[in-house]
């Protein structure tokens, strides 16, 4: 297996392609809907769940044996079948195309990998194994949950409108990105964590305000060198002006 490049890619309103109709493509097709991504299911048969989605329009349901036309204009295709036979023939149609694919369970068929995620809000945790051992993403999945509790989507939060907060009062970058790295560490994460959002949010926004407030004075304070020099200069000019 060569070396992977991980990312994380904006599927909003971007058609997506899922062939199979089991409990595996259900699944798939939920984390494709989290992506809020435009889900095509291609399957002779489908779980209640996919039918009831397919009646609500959420997603399109083509009951049918899959073609290889169907992942034309597809940004991302998954096979999750049941079937070897069928998972090779759309690995090769989406390949030809330069459709990106993921074969589940055949990581020989893929272009991409689907990793084991945590998601809080905004943050979102992936382990891959590269398809080497799904159940080792798995079980560091679990310990990653146990480790960032759910309170860690509305620390991610604060952090988004403190991030603005602190554009819009501080221009210096580099003193933007010091004092944004206080709020990433302990006790400002700790606090995060068990206080509601605007209790820690006005603080926040109060300490920013302070650091400001004290910036300016310091740029407000004369220099002591530089009134030693005008002191010097002064007398300097009166000495001109009497003779000596």
């Amino acid at each position: 297996m060569p070396p992977l490049y991980p990312i994380f890619v904006n599927l909003q309103c971007r058609p997506c392609l899922v062939v199979g109709g089991g409990a595996v493509a259900e699944r798939k097709v939920m984390g494709l809907l989290a992506a809020e991504a435009q889900v095509t299911v291609v399957s002779p048969e489908a779980t209640e769940v996919l039918r009831a989605l397919a009646e609500q329009g959420r997603i399109r349901w083509l009951a049918r044996p899959f073609a290889p036309d169907d992942v034309s204009g597809m940004v991302l295709v998954v096979a999750a079948t049941n079937r070897p036979e069928v998972n090779a023939q759309v690995s090769e149609a989406a390949q030809r195309r330069g459709v990106w694919v993921n074969v589940v369970d055949q990581p020989q068929r893929c272009t991409f990998f689907v990793p084991s995620v945590v998601r809080r809000g905004d943050l979102v945790l992936a382990v891959s194994t590269g398809g080497a051992s799904p159940a080792l993403a798995r079980r560091i999945r679990q310990e990653l949950e146990m480790r960032y509790e759910e309170a860690y989507a509305r620390y991610v939060d604060n952090l988004a409108a403190l991030r603005a907060y602190v554009q819009e009062r501080i221009s210096d970058e580099a003193t933007r990105r010091a004092l944004l790295a206080r709020f990433a560490d302990d006790p400002w994460r700790e606090a995060a964590l068990v206080e509601d959002a605007e209790t820690w949010r006005a603080r926040a926004q109060a300490y920013v305000d302070a650091q400001v407030g004290t910036a300016s004075e310091r740029a407000e304070e004369p220099d002591p060198a530089d009134g030693a020099g005008a002191a010097r200069g002064a007398k300097s000019m009166r000495d001109a002006e009497n003779g000596g």
